[in-house]
Formats: C-alpha cells, structure tokens, sequence
C-alpha cells in the first residue's frame, strides 16, 4: 500500500473513493464540500439526507457516483465535535476509511480530514491508523480467509509531500506489528530460545549491541528470582540485553524492561480450566512490545541511548518447580517467599529492573501483563501506571495521548506494602486479594534504589476480543507506540 501526502486540491482528485470527515453536527455544505456536492450531481448532499448522517464519532456512510464522475465513491467519515478533535480521533477515523475501502474493493483512495497539531502530526496518524487497521496475521493458517488486500494507493489531501512523516508512520507500526506477532504467536513458536533469536535478528538487521545471557552467566550474577521461575522449563531462560547508541553523545540514556513469560502455566499454582491458560502465550506482551519498540527505536535513530531488556523464560511444571513456600534471593539480596507461583512475572522483573539500574541510566519503564486485578480495576483499554517520579509520569502520559493509548496514574500506596511482609523472608510475593496490581508494584519497587521509574501494568489492553479501533480482534502491540513517542520527545 502506497501512502502519501498530495497538494492536489480536493475537487481536482481523481480515483477510486473519496473519504470526508465531517463534525458532528456540522454537515451542512459550505465551500468545498458544497462544490464537491455540485460536480457528483448532488450526490453527497444525498448520502447525508439518506443516511441521517450526523457525523458522529464512529459513523460512517458510503455511495456510489454514478455518471461517469471522477471519483468513483464516496465515502463519509463522522470525527465528532469538533473541539474534542485530536490526532487519535484521525488515527481512527482513518482505520475505519481503511476497513471501508477494504470492504468496498477500492485500489485508490482519497482522504480528506482537518489538520491537526501540523501536517507531518496529520499525515503520521493517518498513516498509522491505515497500517494498523488493515495488518492481518495468516502465518499460521494453510488458507488464509482474507482476499488479497486491494488497497494499493493511499493519497493523504492538502497536506504537503511529507514523505518522512509516512516514513516515520511505516516504522513506528513494523514495531507494533512485530510486538503484535509475538504475542499472537503459540507457545511452541514463541519460546525463550526463539524470542532471543528474533532479538538477534533485530541487532543484526538494525546496528544494536545485544548480549544475551545464559543460565549459568545469570546465576553468577545472583539472579535468583529469575531462575527459580525457570526452574520447571525445558528450555533454557535467556536473558536478553539490546542497547540503541546514537552517533553523537546521548542526550539521555533510558531503559524499557518488559516481562518476557512465553508461557505460563501458573507453575505448581497451576491454571485451572477456564482460567485462560491456554491465552498464557501472551504473557510476554511486555517483552513483546519492548523488542518492537527496538525495531522502531533503532530506524528512527533519536539521539538517546535505549537499552532494552527482557528476561525470557516459561514458567512450567516439572519435578525441580519452585514451590509455593521456597525463598528465592534476587540480584540485590532481597530475600522472597513465594506464596503463589502463579505470581511469576514479578519474579523475573525483580531482576531485570536491578540489572537495569546497573546500568546507570536516567530512568527505567518496566511493560507487564502483571495482574489479573488491574483488568478488573481499568478493563480490557488502559493500562495502570504506578511510578516515584512525577516528571517522568507526565513524559509517559504526554506519549501516551499522542500514541492514543490509554493509562490512569494509579497510586503507590506505600502501606499495602504490610500485606507482603513474610515472616521468615524480606517479603512474599503476592499480598492480599485487595489492592493486588498496587502490591504487585510495590514488590517491583523494592528492586529499584534511586532511578526514577515506571511500572505499566498492561494486562488489558495487549489483547483485543473484537475489532476495536485500529486492532482488529487478537494481539495490538500495546503499548509501542507511547515507548517510542517517549524516546523520541
């Protein structure tokens, strides 16, 4: 699919269909529109009384142009009220245009929404929601059941070449298409043999520095929590580290650290039937998003040192299991009792964020489907945000509403930490059923001495049931495109 930026004006655009946002409540014809309405007979005018056609958030209306007219459709875009327009609101009306014109056979299309913020901003959104929306996941059917895509040309009016901005679109979405593959993929093609493969792909495609480390390089530097939940597995845990170096002196040196399960089966606290094990090949979402943020990272090439870091492994089930009750000691010393197997990712994070800190860099992201009880909190679209830096908040809340996705600043109440003191270690590793994704960042916090930091606990949104906004149903890359915007501000 060819996506560009044009001048050509919109009365002057020839091909396939036409895509018009329209505010709500603002579909009366004035201008443009209103010569556009004169040169198809009338027909737009038409299409909005038929349809009562509002221009609503979410709707949508199409027709054809009969009498040998240059466009061959029109297609009709509602993006809501106007003062509440923001480049989300053209990422997904620009992922419903797609859809449409998948649906509705067109090759050459058209689109025509208000600027927002500039036109590089404008074209970027547009372009990602375009991607996002139409990227379709066959490897593993014999068959696929979609057609071939027949959307070849995409031209973006009024908005100047802007061939970067498609660019920067283009890349920014192979991470997310990526992460999205990851954690769509089954267990028995995803593991922690095959996860650090691809991470060397991506250092040897794209100029990283990776080093991965072994079991026994992983004992010696004491990582004990990371190993006890590797206990139980075949396959061998590897500990992934990829660093991003710009040419010239970074400006800042920065980590993202994602939980990197390839599978969970819940250890000796084993999953029961219906408790979503066999989803458990998406416990790497964090690790998943981490690896797609290098891919977009080391193409963009901001000046900022970026390293990556991933501690993969399965949690099983075998006769060397940790069990509940064993005291595992992490990297730092910290002693754990582990009072629920199941409760595995922290386990590995507590390593990852001291091997993180280690590395001397100005703040830390940890990305995890961590816990059940902060989808119960925020449902399946935000992610819970808890962090000991203000500003560093406001850094990720400011990526995340350019990226369009969601977060809420949860609290780090320091109190419930009470509920995971163990009498016999420094700490449990769950707490009490109340509060669980606060306590679950609290056991993170005690592997973090002074680096500002932030935990995202994404337990919602890596996945979608059902078509929703620009993820179709399955794995959405959440949240790759906040960790870039982040690097990149």
């Amino acid at each position: 699919m060819d996506i560009r930026g044009i001048d050509t004006p919109l009365l002057d655009w020839s091909g396939d269909a036409i895509a018009l946002g329209l505010f709500e409540d603002e579909t009366i014809l004035t201008g443009e529109l209103s010569q556009l309405d004169e040169k198809t007979g009338g027909t737009l005018a038409e299409l909005i009384e038929e349809t009562e056609f509002k221009g609503k958030s979410g709707s949508s209306a199409v027709t054809r142009i009969g009498g040998g007219s240059a466009i061959r459709k029109l297609i009709l875009i509602g993006l809501g009220k106007k003062d509440e327009l923001s480049l989300d609101s053209l990422r997904l009306a620009a992922a419903a245009v797609a859809r449409l014109g998948k649906k509705e056979k067109v090759k050459s299309l058209g689109i025509n929404f208000p600027v927002v913020e500039n036109e590089a901003s404008t074209t970027t959104a547009i372009a990602e929601g375009m991607i996002l929306s139409l990227h379709q996941d066959n490897r593993f059917k014999s068959e696929p059941e979609d057609k071939p895509l027949k959307l070849e040309t995409v031209h973006i009016l009024g908005v100047g070449a802007q061939s970067e901005a498609v660019e920067q679109a283009q890349t920014i979405t192979s991470g997310v298409i990526l992460a999205r593959e990851l954690v769509a993929a089954p267990a028995n093609s995803v593991n922690p043999v095959t996860f650090a493969e691809t991470a060397q792909t991506l250092a040897t495609d794209y100029g990283l520095d990776i080093e991965i480390l072994e079991q026994e390089e992983c004992e010696k530097l004491g990582m004990g929590a990371f190993l006890g939940v590797a206990k139980a597995s075949d396959l061998p845990p590897k500990f992934i580290h990829l660093t991003y170096k710009p040419a010239a002196t970074p400006k800042r040196k920065l980590a993202i650290v994602g939980k990197s399960l390839t599978f969970d089966s819940g250890g000796l606290n084993l999953k029961g039937s219906g408790s979503g094990i066999e989803t458990m090949k998406m416990d790497m979402g964090g690790g998943a998003a981490t690896l797609g943020a290098a891919k977009a990272i080391a193409q963009l090439k901001p000046d900022v040192e970026v390293h990556f870091v991933c501690a993969a492994t399965e949690n099983m089930i075998s006769g060397r299991a940790m069990h509940p009750g064993d005291i595992l000691t992490a990297s730092n010393g910290k002693t754990i009792e582990v009072n629920n197997t199941d409760a595995e990712g922290r386990l590995t994070l507590a390593d990852a964020l001291v091997y993180a800190e280690k590395l001397e860099v100005d703040a830390i992201v940890d990305l995890a489907t961590l816990t059940g009880a902060c989808l119960v909190a925020l449902g399946n679209d935000i992610s819970g945000l808890w962090s000991t830096d203000e500003t560093l908040t406001e850094e990720l809340k400011t990526a995340s509403e350019t990226a369009g996705e969601k977060f809420w600043v949860m609290p780090m109440e320091e109190k419930y930490f009470e509920g995971l003191k163990s009498p016999i270690a420094d700490m449990k590793n769950t707490g009490p059923r109340a509060g669980g994704s606060i306590t679950a960042a609290l056991f993170l916090k005690q592997f973090i001495k002074e680096t500002p930091w932030v935990h995202l606990d994404i337990a919602g949104p890596v996945w979608a049931d059902k078509e929703n906004g620009v993820n179709n149903s399955g794995a959405t890359g959440f949240p790759v495109r906040t960790l870039v915007n982040w690097v990149l501000s």
